[in-house]
């Protein structure tokens, strides 16, 4: 007791501001339930497993530490199971996981000897149990930051409830006998609060549901409010109301009064129909992971070594089946596994390793690969949950923050983008790089005269032509055969589904084919006109990863998912893919007009179309400028995906600079001189900042990021097609021999909703990646991917 008296100094009371860690180490995934519990640094309140709290003593000097054990209470054997009346995990009310109970036991321990004093005891000084009591008391951050548990969001006031427009035609609506005014749907009916009209609601991704014909009425007429007459009852409160312009289950406060302008007497009503929450319940309970992912094959659970599940959080599937993959390659593996220890992050981290991008990377890595939290068991697969590292990896994307599901390629851009930024300066550690190649695009406008642009990127984003389907005889005959059924033989008669089958190679040899750019000016010829544009590799990445654009847009701008299968080979050969360059007797195109009006000679104009039918569906017009720009004005469907891609930019906020189009933006000359002050050449800084945007700060990036660009090498853009480190921003290069390593799959209607899966080819063998399920893949569906990581390989 003395010996902690003489260390009270080192001891801190937590104020309401304080972050405390109580439920995870910072640096593994042992909790308190863990071997040896928890140790909770009483000084700076981070939580320490037993290997790792004697790191944090060497490191700070804080010698007292608050120790928690849990330990499973006995459980009745006749426990029941509680139906769940709210749509969350780990909440009253929520899904009951039958998980144990478990008694806390509480220490207080001196480092470095580990004496052990009992908590709670009137012996302890009072600013020790004062302190103790605040922790104890308060949510620990990693439940503030990222709950574990997940309910579905409280339904926001419509804007449009307040002052929604009723017109009276007349219209009295009878307490049943509802059906569609346009079809003969007598169940998922909506009516309109603004003209009394019913109809039926959206088709559901597998085919269930109504037939748009609600949403075709908001289209037509955009009257915003409707209410599912099958949820209405007394009750007003469990009505189900949907807001067309905000996309989303709304609260209106008015809606007696709204219901009552068309005759309805809601207290008389009987609810017959789930609302959308509802569905969202039942659906969850009704969850049946094997049939949706692999037709019911009973998988064989695979424990140890690279074999660990990931917690879902919360609509978190789409970063678990990312990190999984992403943890499968060679240079992930290397850089926070194999290179790196545990010890060694921690050490090099700051104050709050919680906040440390480096040190929860190698936590994750080192939770998945090591097998520590991977042991068999009888009961379930545990999985680790990824909650700090989800903190740290979306700190700078409120998207990523939220507990909505997002797009698994948004996110793993996000995280590259992430990696190579925690790397500036230091591109030989960057395992990004092994994602990241060059494509080279050569324009030829009608003068014969051509341009070649250059950009890096780490994704290979595909079309996918349903005109070469190898199953045309069969899609024929399965269009026939539905044209021929009555509406209740469709109903009654399943059938397998035909789905088009389009080979990979038709989906590469589109991105190499020509293509037209409209709009384009030529400085040869004085004027707009269309270019032939052509794209190839300049440099071949050792991880070559393929989107396959499955979601487009249909007519009316309506967001519609591809039904297709993809047949994918296990080895590609895209060598025929790289860019040949500047060819002998080629003439480029001059960097200037040649005319006197220097107005004509500016970068592509944004297309007006292009950008005004992007801002009808609610992106930024700004943003969808450049969107145009930087896709040379061929299309909506281009320029959206550019946009989705790019949206987290930090420039895409900045002005738009028309220049000369061998700029493309106005370079600055104070930013030139800023550069130069700093010690670089001024071709070089000219060089960084035309590559950088004009962003001082990411030229910077790019020049130490280039060492090779000095001004001997700045007159020279040559293109290499060496198999060794290319002058391309240090990224590697290689032949273009890949083998198909794992895939990315989807279910659901768009990437911000249904589930993520991946599967990864591991010791010769498919592995299915479910959240914390993890098992040998009977069938993988390769045929159903997103998103393919491809390696290369030499042999």
């Amino acid at each position: 007791m003395e010996l902690l008296r003489s260390h009270l100094s080192r001891v801190r009371i937590p104020e309401p501001t304080n972050r405390i860690y109580k439920n995870e180490c910072c640096v593994s995934f042992d909790t308190p339930k863990s071997d040896g519990g928890l140790y909770v640094d009483l000084s700076s309140f981070l939580a320490f497993g037993k290997e790792y709290v004697a790191w944090n003593y060497e490191k700070t000097g804080n010698p007292v530490y608050l120790h928690i054990q849990q330990r499973i209470k006995p459980v009745p054997e006749d426990r029941p199971f509680k139906k769940p009346t709210l749509l969350a995990i780990g909440v009253e009310g929520g899904f009951d996981n039958q998980e144990p109970e478990y008694e806390e036991i509480y220490h207080i321990v001196i480092l470095p000897d580990y004496i052990a004093l009992s908590f709670p005891s009137v012996e302890l000084p009072e600013k020790v149990r004062l302190s103790v009591d605040a922790v104890l008391l308060f949510e620990g951050a990693e439940r503030k930051e990222q709950l574990a548990s997940w309910t579905s969001e409280k339904k926001k006031t419509s804007d449009y409830a307040m002052n929604l427009e009723q017109i009276n035609n007349g219209v009295i609506i009878p307490p049943s006998g509802w059906k569609c005014s346009k079809c003969e749907k007598t169940d998922n009916l909506w009516l309109n609060l603004t003209d009394g009209v019913i109809l039926c609601g959206r088709k559901n991704w597998d085919g269930s549901g109504g037939n748009n014909h609600a949403m075709e009425h908001y289209l037509e007429k955009n009257y915003p409010l409707a209410v599912k007459l099958g949820t209405l009852s007394a009750d007003l409160e469990k009505a189900d109301v949907f807001s067309y312009p905000e996309d989303d289950s709304v609260d209106d406060p008015l809606l007696a009064q709204h219901l009552a302008f068309f005759g309805i007497d809601f207290s008389s009503l009987q609810k017959t129909e789930m609302t959308t929450a509802e569905k969202e319940l039942d659906q969850n309970m009704n969850f049946d992971w094997n049939r949706i992912q692999e037709s019911g094959q009973e998988l064989e659970p695979l424990f140890g070594p690279g074999y660990t599940g990931l917690v879902n959080l919360g609509n978190s599937c789409y970063m678990a089946s990312t990190m999984q993959v992403v943890f499968s390659t060679g240079s992930f593996i290397e850089r926070y596994y194999k290179e790196q220890n545990l010890k060694s992050a921690f050490i090099l981290a700051p104050a709050d390793p919680t906040l440390d991008l480096n040190m929860q990377l190698t936590k994750l890595g080192h939770g998945l690969l090591s097998g520590k939290y991977s042991l068999p068991t009888p009961e379930k697969q545990e999985g680790v949950p990824p909650r700090m590292f989800k903190t740290i990896i979306s700190a700078s994307h409120p998207e990523f923050s939220s507990m909505r599901q997002q797009d698994a390629l948004e996110f793993f851009l996000h995280l590259l983008d992430q990696v190579e930024q925690s790397h500036v300066g230091k591109p030989e550690l960057d395992p990004s790089r092994s994602f990241k190649f060059f494509i080279e695009e050569r324009l030829q406008c009608p003068s014969g005269k051509v341009a070649y642009n250059k950009r890096a990127d780490y994704i290979l984003s595909l079309n996918i032509p349903l005109s070469e389907a190898t199953n045309k005889e069969q899609l024929e005959a399965s269009n026939k055969l539905k044209s021929e059924k009555s509406v209740a033989e469709k109903q009654s008669i399943t059938h397998e589904v035909v789905r088009p089958r389009v080979p990979l190679v038709a989906c590469l040899k589109c991105f190499s084919e020509p293509e037209e750019v409209h709009d384009f000016y030529s400085t040869a010829l004085n004027e707009k006109t269309t270019a032939i544009k052509t794209a190839g590799f300049t440099t071949f990445p050792d991880y070559l990863v393929l989107h396959m654009r499955k979601f487009v847009l249909e007519e009316g701008w309506v967001p519609k998912k591809l039904d297709v299968y993809i047949d994918v080979p296990d080895i590609i050969d895209i060598t025929h893919m790289r860019s040949k360059g500047i060819q002998s007797g080629e003439e480029l195109l001059p960097e200037k007009a040649s005319s006197v009006d220097e107005n004509k000679a500016t970068h592509i104009v944004p297309n007006e179309d292009i950008v005004s039918q992007l801002a009808i569906m609610g992106f930024n017009y700004l943003h969808c400028q450049k969107a145009a720009i930087n896709t040379s004005n061929i299309g909506v469907e281009e320029a959206m995906n550019w946009l989705l891609a790019h949206m987290d930019d930090p420039d895409i906020d900045d002005t738009i600079h028309y220049g000369p189009r061998d700029t493309g933006i106005i370079i600055d000359e104070a930013s030139v001189e800023t550069l130069i002050s700093f010690g670089f050449e001024e071709v070089v800084a000219r060089k960084a900042l035309k590559a950088s945007g004009g962003n001082i700060e990411k030229a910077t990036d790019w020049i130490f990021s280039h060492p090779e660009a000095t001004s001997s090498t700045m007159d020279t853009d040559a293109t290499t097609s060496s198999n060794t480190q290319t002058l391309d921003g240090r990224v590697p290069d290689g032949n273009g021999r890949y083998k198909l390593l794992a895939l990315i799959s989807h279910i659901g209607p768009s990437t911000h909703c249904g589930h993520y899966v991946a599967h990864v080819r591991k010791e010769g063998r498919w592995v299915i990646f479910n959240d914390s399920k993890v098992g040998a893949s009977a069938d993988p569906p390769i045929d159903m991917g997103y998103l393919y990581f491809f390696e290369r390989f030499d042999s």
